[in-house]
């Protein structure tokens, strides 16, 4: 066999292993997605046989990280990747790791949501973090939306989002500190929501950094820690 057709040869093979790379992410965002959506709505709804099965699932996120970790030093170890190749396996365990924190963070929840069935608060308790858990699941959702399609816009867009998360969150903060200063009974039930809202909270951060590696991917620059205007700049150059 020719030496080019060799080297042909290998080099489709190396792309379908960085493709199955991307899917097997893909994959794995998609339970962490399911864990959230089933975590918040067990706390929502006051669902605890839904809470107890984000909490046994959580094993499934945890398995994901170690074989696609494991296939990341693989693909180093065999393929010695260079310049957009070694970007990607870098994002990808970067952004694992997010994700398998993202399930820690369902699984949180989910604990939330028991602790709260014997005492379930009052609706108006749970409103705003409602509205907290839609932002910060549509973010997660444009999060792996972006890592799936290479959009870098969109990326930048979740980023822009997170403002809007922490302002959500810092309104829950000082409604639930209202509601202990105004009856002492309801501090139980306003730690676990504001436990819950943390979480939340934490959810948004780790989409973002999602976000910013997968910018890092394509750009071959690190953008974290600077500000959203720095980085719209360092994008658009």
């Amino acid at each position: 066999m020719p030496e080019e057709t060799v080297h042909h040869h290998i080099s489709r093979q190396f792309e379908q292993e960085l493709a199955d790379l991307r899917h097997r992410v893909l994959v794995m965002g998609g339970l962490v997605e399911e864990q959230v959506a089933d975590g918040v709505k067990a706390l929502l709804e006051n669902d605890i046989a839904l809470a107890e099965e984000v909490i046994a699932n959580d094993y499934k996120v945890n398995s994901m990280e170690v074989e696609i970790d494991e296939k990341c030093t693989e693909i180093l170890a065999r393929r010695q990747p260079a310049a957009r190749d070694l970007r990607l396996v870098l994002a990808v365990i970067k952004t694992i790791t997010d994700l398998e924190r993202i399930g820690d963070e369902a699984r949180r929840i989910a604990r939330q949501a028991l602790d709260l069935s014997t005492r379930y608060p009052k609706k108006n308790q749970l409103s705003e973090l409602e509205q907290l858990a839609g932002q910060v699941r549509s973010m997660l959702h444009d999060a792996l939306d972006a890592f799936a399609r290479i959009d870098v816009e969109l990326a930048l867009k979740v980023v822009g989002e997170d403002k809007v998360v922490d302002k959500e969150y810092e309104s829950i903060i000082r409604q639930q500190i209202t509601y202990m200063m105004e009856d002492a009974r309801c501090i139980p039930v306003a730690l676990d929501i504001m436990w819950s809202a943390r979480s939340l909270e934490r959810i948004g951060d780790r989409s973002c950094n999602i976000c910013e590696y997968l910018i890092y991917y394509v750009k071959g620059k690190d953008v974290r820690h600077i500000s959203l205007e720095q980085l719209e700049k360092e994008v658009r150059q």
